[in-house]
């Protein structure tokens, strides 16, 4: 599976953007999308995720209600839009393909995307 994000910018504080992953390959092998974002010095954390098969969506806390996962199954891409963006969602987001619903950790993630930068100004 090959995973391509793209998407990510620099808009100020209460802007939007829409990133972007679209997969490629052996994509049957993976249910579920993830998405994940690491800030400068900071380890890598689950932002949100979505299932393939019936779009079912699940999020962190600090982004549900301003977040919103999506995905085209005929086009293999899935979406991450973000709204009401805060400075401290500055980070490089990476969209991550795995097998179960519902998990959080890098480690249940086997296939990663390349990362888009996402900078919020205050």
């Amino acid at each position: 599976v090959q995973l391509q994000a793209s998407g990510g910018g620099l808009v100020q504080a209460g802007g939007s953007l829409r990133l972007s992953c679209a997969a490629s390959g052996r994509t049957f092998s993976s249910h579920v999308m993830g998405w994940f974002r690491q800030a400068p010095g900071k380890e890598r954390e689950f932002v949100g995720g979505i299932s393939w098969s019936d779009g079912s969506t699940f999020y962190v806390d600090s982004v549900r209600g301003r977040f919103t996962i999506s995905r085209d199954n005929a086009k293999n891409t899935v979406y991450l839009q973000m709204n009401s963006l805060k400075p401290e969602d500055t980070a490089v987001y990476y969209c991550a393909a795995g097998r179960f619903i519902g998990r959080r950790s890098p480690r249940e993630y086997d296939y990663w995307g390349q990362g888009t930068q996402v900078t919020v100004s205050s």
